[in-house]
């Protein structure tokens, strides 16, 4: 057994160091035994720029998450089960098929409790002829021992800041530690990786994404203020502004029932300007300013995403 594999003998790969046998079937907080399974694959063009490029991104859609967000978009495969085990084999011919529609990169969007399983695929995708780049799309619940694991394999990193504040982090993402160890996890990735184009599409290099919550704008002044701190002219800001309540979460978190509004962002965009944050990418809200569920996922479905956003690979029932 290898020290990746037996990572997973008393699990303790994310921070929640549950310290489960996963090899022996066990479960940890995530849902997962040491099996790999995914619930979709896609080329998606729903990323930032330089993600998606012409092409669109090969997202690979990991099941199980170490978090419980209260308004968890994808909440059907961080929580509800949803997903099928694949084989190393059958993750590299995924990842290759992938690379012949025309992905610009393999981007594994929510694997930090398989870490191990997806080093290891990523590598051996490498030795039958995988050349796009592979990014590690997170939550930022990253323990170091992981972002070890994948350092090797991994080309960039999409991580979340969500938080830095322990109140907010416990009450909607159930992990009061969240912002220390999202901000050391985020220090680390970008210490592995600079900031690299070919043409208008990203090889390498970390984006580091924050969602405003309606009514929560303290929380996002000082992720910002952090960034400007730590990041910037090492990673580019994503500032996202499309929160949506989710009630399939069932979390009884009392999560904002409103999207951000006008004033929110107006604000939120001169912060921007006041911590000299200009390397980046931010979203326009809703014009409306009512919740828009049309774009959000339903992974029943064998394209979770609308046609314009997606186009299906992959889908763990057929």
């Amino acid at each position: 057994m290898n020290d990746a594999v037996s990572s997973y003998k008393h699990c303790r790969l994310c921070p929640r160091g549950c310290g489960v046998d996963r090899l022996s079937g066990e479960k940890g907080f995530c849902g997962e035994t040491a099996a790999l399974r995914i619930a979709a694959v896609s080329i998606h063009r729903g990323e930032e720029p330089p993600i998606m490029g012409t092409r669109g991104s090969g997202t690979i859609f990991v099941s199980g998450c170490n978090l419980r967000c209260a308004f968890c978009q994808n909440y059907q495969i961080s929580r509800q089960g949803q997903g099928k085990t694949v084989t190393q084999a059958e993750f590299v011919r995924i990842c290759l098929t992938l690379q012949e529609k025309g992905a610009e990169n393999i981007n594994i969007v929510t694997g930090s409790h398989a870490a191990p399983a997806l080093a290891a695929g990523i590598q051996a995708a490498r030795s039958r002829g995988l050349v796009i780049p592979a990014l590690w799309n997170s939550s930022g619940y990253e323990s170091l021992e992981a972002l070890s694991l994948l350092a090797e394999v991994i080309d960039g990193y999409l991580p979340d800041l969500k938080t830095l504040d322990s109140a907010i982090a416990g009450r909607f993402f159930k992990a009061p530690d969240y912002g220390e160890v999202a901000s050391a996890a985020v220090k680390r990735m970008l210490s592995l990786r600079d900031i690299r184009y070919e043409g208008a599409v990203l090889r390498s290099g970390v984006i580091v994404r924050h969602l405003v919550l309606p009514g929560r704008l303290e929380s996002t002044r000082d992720v910002l203020r952090w960034f400007a701190e730590h990041a910037a002219g090492k990673g580019l800001l994503s500032l996202m502004t499309q929160y949506t309540p989710v009630g399939g979460a069932d979390s009884g978190a009392d999560i904002p029932s409103r999207t951000v509004n006008e004033a929110e962002y107006e604000t939120v965009l001169s912060w921007l300007d006041e911590f000299g944050i200009e390397d980046g990418f931010y979203q326009e809200p809703p014009l409306s300013g009512a919740p828009d569920s049309e774009w959000l996922p339903d992974f029943n479905r064998a394209n979770p995403f609308p046609s314009a956003l997606s186009t299906p690979v992959w889908h763990w029932r057929a």
